[in-house]
């Protein structure tokens, strides 16, 4: 391995460019899939509009998203797995995917038909499945590249979807002043789609490595995951990011119809709000990961989820004007780093063998319980109110920083 962290080994092929291309290549591809994401929740009211929707069904909304995410991940982890030497060829493939759940939810209108309520849901479902499968190649490709900086890597890879978090939500909340929702993500349609037929020759090289790692048998890689699922450390992680994923699935059903209903802030203002939420994280984001490896992984990332639970708290004090706005913004300092850590921390504990497999059996859980946490706090915003869902937030992520103190990890070299 080299001074950049980048395998050096002989029997390994290169990556293109030199090897100089796996981080911003897969970090550019990142932005495509949370620019779309983060601007399908700045458009959650246009789309509670056109249908009717009430605060639950808005929570409906996105659990079909978590769900479709969640199911797809553990069958996918194991698949990944298995087709090593077709990463490049999957990763292209699961961003011409996102091109096409952008279509499914918006050009219908543009076709003279009107808006399909189950095609929004089919639409987002799909960029969901493929963002599930794109991070599982993704990931552990970058985990097994950068050993030693692990924890850097990936946090790239997620500063390009905080890119995507960060601009999609502002320019979407500019575009929503002269667009429809609809036209919105038909537009949006097009980057992935290019960016896809440029993964066909960018990531052409991802995932072949040695030739006595790819020719792994499909009864050692069973054997693996049955080791891997008998460990302590792998339900743990499971939880804890189930936990921070309800957390966050609650926090962004709720947060833009408070800014429509509640504060009335225009289309650009509530995508503004959205934005501000994510880009003091995507400035902390890497110092976070660059942290997690020096430090230790707790001794970030539990600090760092007290620090959510604090801010989101904040919000039923600051409630509306200047001070909502910065806490908002300071609420963003460490809810998104602390996804990168979390798979670094996976990554740790399990070998390369069944890297993507692990990724995808805590990712299935970690989905599956967000997915429930949308039409808690939809319910508890129109019930008692935005303050009690902010509290349910809250304890969210207070557990979860509990959970994750105790856990035992133990660092696995490969």
């Amino acid at each position: 391995m080299n001074a950049s962290g980048v395998s050096t080994n002989p029997r390994e092929p290169s990556l293109a460019l030199g090897g100089r291309i796996i981080i911003p290549g897969l970090s550019l591809g990142h932005v495509a899939y949370h620019w779309i994401i983060q601007s399908f929740v700045v458009a959650l009211p246009e789309i509670q509009l056109a249908f009717g929707l009430s605060s639950v069904g808005v929570g409906g909304v996105v659990s079909a998203r978590e769900v479709a995410a969640g199911v797809v991940a553990l069958p996918a982890g194991v698949v990944v797995d298995v087709v090593r030497r077709y990463w490049g060829l999957l990763l292209a493939g699961c961003l011409a995917a996102c091109a096409v759940g952008s279509l499914l939810m918006g050009v219908w209108p543009s076709l003279g038909i009107s808006p399909i309520y189950w095609l929004v849901l089919a639409g987002i479902a799909v960029v969901a499945i493929s963002h599930s499968i794109w991070h599982l190649p993704a990931s552990a490709s970058l985990s097994h590249h950068f050993q030693e900086r692990r924890g850097m890597a990936l946090s790239f890879h997620g500063v390009g979807g905080s890119i995507g978090d960060v601009a999609g939500p502002i320019v979407t909340g500019a575009l929503l002043l002269y667009l429809s929702w609809d036209q919105m993500l038909t537009l949006y349609a097009v980057a992935p789609l290019v960016m896809g037929l440029l993964g066909l020759w960018a990531f052409r090289n991802i995932g072949r490595g040695r030739d006595d790692e790819d020719n792994v048998s499909l009864a050692e890689r069973v054997a693996a995951t049955r080791a891997l699922l008998r460990t302590t450390t792998l339900w743990g992680l499971m939880v804890v990011r189930g936990l921070r994923g309800m957390a966050l699935a609650a926090l962004i059903t709720i947060l833009p119809l408070y800014l429509e209903h509640v504060l009335d802030l225009s289309q650009f203002y509530r995508g503004f709000h959205i934005g501000m939420l994510i880009i003091v994280g995507l400035i902390a984001k890497s110092g976070a990961g660059y942290l997690s490896d020096r430090w230790g992984r707790k001794r970030v990332l539990v600090p760092g989820l007290i620090w959510s639970c604090v801010m989101a708290f904040l919000l039923t004090v600051f409630d509306s004007g200047i001070g909502f706005t910065i806490t908002v913004a300071l609420l963003g300092l460490f809810l998104y780093p602390d996804q990168p850590i979390l798979n670094a921390a996976l990554f740790d504990v399990v070998g390369r063998e069944v890297a993507s497999t692990g990724l995808g059996v805590v990712a299935c859980l970690s989905f599956l319980m967000a997915a429930v946490s949308p039409l808690i706090a939809g319910a508890l915003y129109d019930g008692p109110g935005f303050d009690f869902a902010a509290y349910y937030i809250a304890g969210l992520f207070a557990v979860s920083a509990v959970l994750f103190l105790v856990l035992p990890l133990t660092r696995r070299d490969g």
